[in-house]
Formats: structure tokens, C-alpha cells, sequence
């Protein structure tokens, strides 16, 4: 045997890519391709960067799946990449063409990958497409450290296989997993052609059918509508939803709908045409589509004739509650089954026929009257009772009517010969056996002998007093739950036979339509009622900005929704141990409680029970502690609900609301509700009604705090200034008296100073009440003192009037003398130049004296108003008075109230700005004098 000769390296790049090639034809993964493509490209090829990437075409972007990095990191090659016009990449899944680049971090079209070069030093690089029969499922970028490298002809040779067979196979993915996505409707609508055969009756067919339907498209309803030739509508004779739904459900959506309001649907419904709407799609006009849409409550449809000898029978919908784009094969199947159906629906008239026979023409004439008012009501009723007790020689017959809220039944209608008694209401619940055996009983259920039938022993004792002995009952709602209960009684015993038992099947049916109708009404008003007080209720609380209003009127709606003689709060800040209790709505003496008592919240026991409960506590008076009734004290208290006001799972509860009545009251859930729903918002509005007054009254604080600071400062920097030139003044002179002129000087340097380091001191983040003394002169004549540069500068007349000098102002001096200031230096600003200003003085009982200061400025109406009235209560609002002048006015305003005193800003009827500022006096013997000046006043005191 001859020496076998060792394979060259072509040879072994031959074998390495059929063996890949064959991978890529046999393997059915994503995953497995791209990692067996990756592994090729790495082991055959010699690239520092390899990575591959697939193409969504809907969102035009291109998203990693895996590849090569230099530093070993994969995380960035799984990246999406969005394409955008110019890119790079972009260009190769548009072109579908290799595309080369000698340096990709000299790229500027590369995007993200130029950083990644610049990063890992990638020069010569190669994008390849992933494309089969012009369709580009991807993108391959092979990057080299060298600059301008490119394969060679064999090599791309080989690429090219490569990516066309990852291509190849992964276009056979999706092409399978397409044909395993496309519905067929042949197989459905075969199965429902051998179903309906087996079915006898039309409504069973008519069931199967809408079944079948709902089944195969998936839409959120299916109906069969029906069309009345008479009245000229549409009524909704079979949903999907019967089964499964209640009646309040079925009846969200509308059960008829009338000709004249869409008048283009029934027209092309008559035209045997499909009526597709989907998402921005409508084959009706935009009028028809919006009035039917309303109508059925649905935001997509497929609608097919039911047509017979050209003449509408009605439609089959499907419907669904969000935006959809119907297939072809679902309007194949829709169109189908219609047609299915209309062959079917002859048969009706011989059902028709054959349910007459068995039926009393005359009871079920006057049993399906439809009634609109309670005498409507007890008068079909009453006739109803008539016909069938005649009929089955019973005495008495009754309509029960099951209470959710009560757990018991209550005898809506009951009656009687003249000269018997009627049955007590209500009656009690059932055994869990005979609350089956009625709500699973598909017909009615006879007693015999009531005395010795195991049956209704809950109800055996009220039967037999009124002389019931045998009855026959069955359920208003049969192959749903149990709602109600139409009962004959006999007083003796006797055989129900099963004519006797089908009508009153049929009656109990027609009388569940009825109670229906009545007890949703009825469901209704309530529900209207309580829903109109929730939104009065919620409407006072949100308009409310009163932390104590919005209290007191939150409790007052709660008693009146819960029609509770009842109603408190008990509220606490965060962190402290008692609480007050608020705004408490008692009604009688047998509710009072004493107001004045602190709750210990860190101990009492209802209030830890609330705040652990997660949602509203129901308890009876029995249930509370002698502690907690020593604040709970009312006599008449026998069940109590309690919620704790709870806004956030991370925010601290601040109070409970406790609502209380008498032993005998039941809650309903819709009252359970209403209580969640108004203590849920009055938590939240509270919440932020005393985060906003908490607020605020910081932010008024730092305005003042800020606002006295600074003129305090500007006090400094002018008396610092002042005592500087002075010393300037003092070192050029050779006068004797200089040391002691300098030692005055630097004593006022150091008062300035002290004042200064007081502020500092006791002042750091509010404001301190000062009492001091002052001479009304001194005040003013410091005061004038401040503004004189500004009086010179814009060449103002001042003027003082009536200047009583041994007046003495009491009270925090220098905080007066700041804002005294600040009016004068505002009314210096207001004037024009050459204008004047007056200040006014005038005592007020002896105890006040009134400073008016006076200029011919002008100022902003609105300014006048807003501090007069304060800011609006929308705090969001704009305001003269969040910036200055109004401001600084304001800050003004209610440092001189907090003194006792007051501020007002006026326009006078001459044109002139009157600042009026009453401040305390400490003693007053009032004297005339005058003082005026132009552009200086240092010289008249």
C-alpha cells in the first residue's frame, strides 16, 4: 500500500466549507447558523473583528448576534443599530453589494463602528450582505488591524457561499414559519359543516356557529344579529358572551341597532358585501364607520350578510375592542360561515311552530311585554300570575329576587287568595345542596310534600305556616347563576308533571328577562345616585384649599353616600404620638362623642388595626378594646368600618376615617366602594393641601429672612463706607482732635459690626422678634439718611409733615426702620425725575401712628390689587408680587402684621401713590412741625 499523501491547505478549506455548507442546509435554528457561520469565519479567516447582523425590516434596523471582538467583549456586537439615510450600513442593505473601506476609523459614515475602531485600532475592513433573491436578511462586518486590506479572490469566493447559504436558510425559516402562521379556513368550516348535522335545533346551530367563529378568528366578541323587517333593526340574537358573561356585561354593548342611524352599513349588507373595518381601514364612509362603531363599542369589524332568496336576514360580526388588520383568510372564513347560517335559518319557522304547541299562546302573549315603569311591571306580573295559577290550579305565586349584598332572597312579588296571609320577606339563604340543585337544574323542581321532602329546609318553616304543602320553583337564569326564583305553591300535596314543568321553565325565562330589566334598572339608578355623589363629592374636595374645609366636607359627603348617622377622622403628623379627632358628623345623642380627647395612636388598638389592614376594616362594636371605646364612646355604635388615609406605600399615613352605625346595617359593596374611592382622594388632597401650606410658609419665611438680610447688609456696606471716607479724611489732617475723631469712627465701625455678628447669631434661619424704643425722629431722620444718595441722584423733593418729635416708636426697631426703607426707596424708583415725595405723620388713638408716604409716580394697577388681596389661590398663577417691587412689598406687608401693625399701597384720585404704614407707639404727645427739603434732608433733625 503506497504512502497516503497529507492533504493540502486547499483541500482543507475545501472540507471546512462543505462541512459548513451542510450545516447551513440541514440546521433549523437562528442561533445554531449564526454561531456556526461566526465559528467558520474565525477559524478560516484572519480577522480581528468579526460580527454578524440581522435586518428587521419593519423598524429598518439592523440588531447583533454575536461575533468577534479584539478585546473579547460580545456585549457591544449585540447591539441594535438604527439605519439612517447615508449611513454605511445602510448603504449595503439597500444595494445589497460588498463594500470595502481601507481605514474604518477614518469613516465618517460608520456611525458607532468608527468609535469601535478608533477604540480597538480596526484599519482595512469588508461589509458583506446576507442577501438571497434580492432580500437582504443581514449584514457582515470582517475588520483587519492593517490598513486597506481586502480578500482575495479565493476568499471572497468562499465568503460568498457562506453568507448565500446562511441567507438561503434562513430565508427557508421564514418562509416555514409563514405557512405555519397562515390560517386556513377550509378545515374549520368542514368541521362546523358536520357539527351542525348533529345539532336539532336553530339556536344550537346558531351557537356552534358563532363557536366555531370566535374559536378560529380570536376576535374579543362574536354575534349573530338578526334583522326585524317591521321595526327595521338589527337586534343581537347570539353572542359568545352568554355563557360566560353576566347580564350587565352583555348588555355593555348595544343589543339593536336601527336602520336609520347607519344607513350605509345595512345598504352594503344588502349588496352582499363584506364590511371589513380595521385599523386605518373602513370600507364604509367616515360617518357610517364612527355612528357603528359607537354602537357596538368596538374599534375593529368583520361583518358578513346572512342572505336568503336576496332578502337580509341579518349578519355575523366579529368584533374586536382594539385597532386590527383582518386577513384575507378570516374574511373567507367570516363570509363562509354567513352563508352557512343562511341556508340554515329556514328551518326556524318549524321550530317556531313546534315550540307554539307546547306553549300557552295567551301566558307567553302577555309575559314578554316589555315594561318601563314599576306599575308596567306588577301589572304583567299580576297578569302573569293569573293565567299560570289558573292554569296549574295553584294558589299562590311568587318571584324572589336573590340579594348579593344580603345574602337572602327577597320577595319582589308574591300572590294570593284574598283571604290567605302572605309569606314574610325576606327569606333566608339557602343550603349550599339546595343552592346546587337549583342553579345546576336545567328545568323547573317539583316538591310533592313539603312536610316530608328533604328539600328548602331553610324556607320549610315559612311555607307551612302560610299553608304551603307542595310547590314547583325554578330558576330565572338556567345554565347561569342563580339570580332568581319563580315559585307556584298548592296547599296540598301533589305530582308536577312534566308539561306543567316546562311551562313554567318557559315562564321563569321570560319573568329572568323582566327581573333583568328591573334589577338593572334599579342597579342603575343606585349606581347613577352614588356615582353623582362620588363626582359632587370629589369636585368639593378638589376645590377645596382648606385643610379644615376640605375635612369637614369630605366627612359630610361620606355620611351622606354611606347614608351613615356617623362619620370621623382622627389625624396626626408624622411622628407624633396623640391624635386630635376632626370634623366628626354625628346625627343623633347616641353618636356623640367627646372632641376634646387626644387618641394615642402609637397605642391604640383600632388605629394600629387600620393602619396594618390593607384596604377598608369592617369590625362590630364587639371587636373594639375598652381603650378605644373611651374615645369611640357612642352608644348607638354596633358596626363600624375603618381606612386608613393612605396616599403612597412610602409615605407615613396621617389619619383614619371611621365610619359607624347600628348592629343591624349591611354594607354593600358599591357603598365599600364609594367609601375607598372618596377617602383614597381626600388622603391625597389633604396630603397636598398641607404639603403646599407647609411650603408656602417656608418659602414667605426665607423671603422675609432674605429680604431683611440684604438690607441689613446694604445698612453695613453704606455705615462701613460712610466710616471709611471719614478715616481717609481723618489720616490727611493734622487737626489734634484726630485720634479722638478716629476713636469715634472705629466705636462705629464696631457697632456696625456687632449688629452685624447679632444677626448672625440669633438670626441664622428666622426671623426674632426685637423690642426696642426709638424717637419718631431719629427713625425717620436715619431712614431719609439711606435713601439721600437716591433723592440727589434722581433730584426728588422730599418732605415731612407733621412730625411729631417726641413721638417714640415701640417694637422690633430695626426691622421697622428696613421696612421704612424699602417704601421710600421704592417710592424714590416710582418717581420721575424732578418729582416729589411726602411722608405724613398722624397719630391713631394713642397707641399707633399712622406714616403716609406720598409720591406722583406711577405705578401698575394690578400691583395695588395683588397686595391688597394677596396672591391667587393658584399658586401657578403669575403675580406682580413674585418678583420685585411687589415682592419685596409683600415681604414688608407681613413683617409689620406679624408686629400688629399694617401696610397698604394706594392710588389716589389726584394720580399720586399713597404707601400708609401703621406702626406701635410707646408713648405720644403729638406736636406740629415741618420739614422740607430738595434733594437733601440730613439737615432737619
Amino acid at each position: 500500500m503506497g504512502q497516503q499523501k497529507e492533504p493540502t491547505t486547499y483541500e482543507k478549506q475545501l472540507v471546512a466549507l462543505g462541512r459548513v455548507l451542510q450545516t447551513l442546509r440541514e440546521e433549523e435554528s437562528v442561533d445554531v447558523l449564526i454561531e456556526t457561520t461566526l465559528n467558520y469565519l474565525q477559524d478560516e479567516f484572519d480577522y480581528s473583528l468579526i460580527w454578524i447582523g440581522l435586518y428587521d425590516r419593519l423598524e429598518h434596523r439592523l440588531f447583533g448576534k454575536g461575533g468577534v471582538m479584539p478585546n473579547g467583549d460580545s456585549s457591544f456586537l449585540r447591539q441594535r443599530f438604527v439605519l439612517s439615510p447615508g449611513d454605511l450600513l445602510e448603504q449595503v442593505v439597500i444595494q445589497q453589494r460588498p463594500v470595502g473601506v481601507p481605514d474604518l476609523r477614518e469613516e465618517t459614515r460608520a456611525g458607532e463602528w468608527r468609535k469601535a475602531a478608533q477604540k480597538f485600532n480596526i484599519q482595512g475592513t469588508m461589509l458583506f450582505p446576507i442577501r438571497y433573491k434580492d432580500r437582504c436578511f443581514g449584514v457582515s462586518l470582517l475588520g483587519s488591524t492593517l490598513w486597506g486590506v481586502s480578500p482575495r479572490s479565493d476568499e471572497k469566493a468562499r465568503l460568498s457561499m457562506i453568507f448565500g447559504g446562511l441567507a438561503a436558510a434562513l430565508y427557508q425559516i421564514e418562509a416555514d414559519w409563514q405557512r405555519q402562521q397562515t390560517k386556513r379556513p377550509e378545515q374549520p368550516l368542514l368541521t362546523l359543516l358536520s357539527k351542525l348535522r348533529q345539532l336539532p335545533t336553530l339556536g344550537q346551530r346558531l351557537e356552534a356557529m358563532v363557536e366555531e367563529t370566535h374559536q378560529f378568528i380570536g376576535p374579543s366578541r362574536t354575534n349573530i344579529y338578526w334583522f326585524e323587517r317591521e321595526r327595521r333593526y338589527f337586534w343581537r340574537r347570539i353572542s359568545n358572551r352568554q355563557k360566560t358573561a353576566g347580564f350587565s356585561d352583555a348588555n355593555q354593548i348595544a343589543s339593536g341597532i336601527t336602520v336609520q342611524e347607519i344607513s350605509g352599513f345595512y345598504q352594503a349588507l344588502a349588496a352582499d358585501q363584506l364590511v371589513s373595518i380595521g385599523e386605518a381601514h373602513s370600507s364604509l364612509k367616515a360617518d357610517t364607520t364612527s355612528r357603528l362603531m359607537q354602537q357596538i363599542k368596538a374599534r375593529s369589524l368583520l361583518a358578513a350578510p346572512i342572505l336568503f332568496q336576496n332578502e337580509l336576514m341579518g349578519f355575523l360580526a366579529v368584533e374586536g375592542n382594539e385597532a386590527r388588520i383582518w386577513e384575507e383568510e378570516e374574511k373567507s372564513y367570516v363570509r363562509g360561515a354567513a352563508q352557512l347560517i343562511a341556508l340554515t335559518a329556514p328551518l326556524e319557522e318549524m321550530e317556531e311552530i313546534i315550540q307554539q304547541t307546547r306553549l300557552d299562546q295567551a301566558l307567553t302573549a302577555e309575559i314578554t311585554h316589555a315594561i318601563y315603569s314599576d306599575e308596567d311591571w306588577k301589572s304583567t306580573l299580576k297578569n302573569c300570575a293569573d293565567k299560570l295559577c289558573q292554569r296549574l290550579r295553584a294558589e299562590r305565586f311568587l318571584v324572589l329576587l336573590y340579594d348579593k349584598d344580603q345574602e337572602k332572597f327577597e320577595i319582589c312579588y308574591q300572590s294570593q287568595p284574598a283571604n290567605r296571609r302572605p309569606a314574610t320577606t325576606p327569606l333566608n339563604m339557602l343550603n349550599d345542596v339546595d343552592w346546587q340543585m337549583l342553579e345546576r337544574s336545567t328545568e323547573a323542581v317539583g316538591i310533592e310534600n313539603l312536610e316530608e321532602d328533604l328539600k328548602l329546609m331553610a324556607w320549610q318553616d315559612v311555607f307551612l305556616e302560610i299553608g304551603v304543602r307542595s310547590l314547583l320553583m325554578c330558576s330565572t337564569s338556567i345554565g347561569h347563576p342563580l339570580e332568581g326564583l319563580v315559585v307556584i305553591c298548592h296547599e296540598a300535596t301533589r305530582t308536577w308533571s312534566r308539561p306543567e314543568r316546562e311551562i313554567l321553565r318557559v315562564v321563569s325565562q321570560q319573568i329572568g328577562l323582566i327581573l333583568h330589566q328591573w334589577q338593572l334598572q334599579r342597579q342603575t339608578e343606585q349606581q347613577q345616585k352614588i356615582s353623582q355623589t362620588i363626582q359632587w363629592g370629589l369636585t368639593t374636595i378638589q376645590q377645596t384649599y382648606q385643610p379644615d374645609r376640605l375635612e369637614r366636607s369630605a366627612l359630610q359627603h361620606i355620611a351622606q353616600i354611606l347614608q351613615v348617622p356617623f362619620a370621623m377622622m382622627v389625624t396626626w403628623l408624622p411622628g407624633r404620638r396623640g391624635g386630635r379627632i376632626v370634623a366628626p358628623v354625628m346625627a343623633n345623642s347616641q353618636f356623640m362623642l367627646n372632641t376634646e380627647i387626644v387618641v394615642p395612636v402609637q397605642t391604640d388598638t383600632l388605629v394600629q388595626w387600620a393602619l396594618q389592614a390593607d384596604g377598608l376594616l369592617p369590625l362590630t362594636v364587639d371587636d373594639l378594646t375598652a381603650e378605644t371605646r373611651q374615645w369611640l364612646s357612642g352608644s348607638g355604635i354596633g358596626q363600624v368600618l375603618v381606612i386608613a388615609l393612605r396616599t403612597a406605600p412610602e409615605h407615613e399615613p396621617t389619619g383614619i376615617v371611621i365610619v359607624a352605625d347600628e348592629r343591624s346595617r349591611h354594607w354593600p359593596e358599591r357603598h365599600l366602594n364609594a367609601l375607598g374611592t372618596l377617602v383614597s382622594q381626600l388622603a391625597w388632597s389633604r396630603r397636598n393641601l398641607l404639603l403646599t401650606d407647609s411650603l408656602k410658609a417656608q418659602r414667605e419665611s426665607l423671603e422675609r429672612l432674605n429680604w431683611y438680610k440684604q438690607r441689613r447688609i446694604e445698612e453695613l456696606y453704606r455705615s462701613l463706607n460712610l466710616t471709611l471716607k471719614r478715616l481717609s479724611e481723618l489720616s490727611t489732617q493734622k487737626d489734634p482732635l484726630v485720634g479722638t475723631r478716629l476713636q469715634q469712627n472705629l466705636r462705629q465701625m464696631g457697632d456696625a459690626l456687632n449688629t452685624v455678628g447679632q444677626l448672625i447669631k440669633d438670626e441664622p434661619w428666622r426671623l426674632r422678634a426685637y423690642y426696642e424704643t426709638v424717637p419718631l425722629a431719629t427713625l425717620l431722620k436715619r431712614s431719609l439718611e439711606r435713601v439721600d444718595y437716591l433723592i440727589k441722584q434722581r433730584q426728588l423733593w422730599s418732605q415731612v409733615h407733621n412730625n411729631e418729635g417726641n413721638l417714640t416708636i415701640a417694637g422690633d426697631i430695626t426691622k421697622i426702620e428696613a421696612i421704612l426703607y424699602e417704601l421710600l426707596v421704592t417710592a424714590c424708583y416710582r418717581c420721575q425725575p424732578s418729582g416729589r415725595i411726602d411722608i405724613w405723620c398722624r397719630t391713631l388713638e394713642e397707641r399707633w401712628l399712622e406714616l403716609s408716604i406720598t409720591d406722583n409716580g406711577v405705578i401698575e394697577p394690578r400691583l395695588v390689587a395683588e397686595l391688597q388681596t394677596g396672591r391667587s389661590v393658584d399658586l401657578l398663577a403669575p403675580s406682580t408680587l413674585d418678583q420685585p417691587p411687589g415682592l419685596h412689598l409683600l415681604v414688608c406687608q407681613s413683617l409689620i402684621k406679624q408686629m400688629g401693625g399694617e401696610f397698604n399701597l394706594y392710588k389716589l384720585e389726584d394720580g399720586r401713590v399713597l404707601s400708609r404704614l401703621v406702626i406701635p407707639l410707646a408713648a405720644a404727645t403729638p406736636t406740629d412741625k415741618t420739614y422740607a427739603n430738595r434733594g437733601n434732608t440730613t439737615g432737619f433733625f
